[in-house]
């Protein structure tokens, strides 16, 4: 067998937007904890420095209790902000399955606006398939949530 058999396929989940808003509206929108709880769900511990841990709390499923758990990878002020995003258990399948997947969020002007690239990396398939589907189809609505927010932040 090769080495690129013995790979898993892992897939990533990318949104890409451009909005009418200075980068530093996006950026307070991704990063301050009572916006992100109205864009995605209210992260418990989060702020954006990097190394810090935080959690967000989502529906249970079989043996997993819904806890995400989070750690920041990387701030670049009004540019980049990278965090670890893992959660499920080894005992279910499907939803609530074992997830250890990587957020980014990468901010460019654009215009008068600025560009937002979301990207979502390491789906294992087919474990994560579940998870890779829905996840694929809210992250649109999430990324367009940010942007209205955004709105009512210039």
């Amino acid at each position: 067998m090769t080495d690129t058999v013995l790979q898993p396929d892992t897939q990533e989940i990318v949104v890409d937007e451009v909005f009418p808003h200075a980068p530093e509206t996006i950026w307070k929108t991704l990063t301050t904890a009572e916006l992100m709880g109205r864009w995605l769900m209210m992260p418990a511990g989060f702020e954006p420095i990097e190394g810090k841990r935080f959690t967000y709390q989502t529906t249970p499923a079989g043996d997993w209790d819904g806890t995400i758990h989070c750690e920041v990878l990387e701030v670049k002020p009004n540019e980049r902000l990278t965090y670890a995003w893992k959660g499920g258990h080894a005992g279910n399948t499907g939803y609530g399955s074992p997830l250890d997947t990587v957020v980014t969020f990468i901010l460019s002007r654009a215009g008068n606006g600025t560009r937002l690239r979301l990207v979502h990396s390491g789906f294992v398939l087919p474990k994560n398939e579940t998870a890779y589907r829905k996840m694929g189809e809210g992250w649109k609505k999430v990324v367009k949530n940010i942007g209205a927010l955004a709105g009512g932040e210039d």
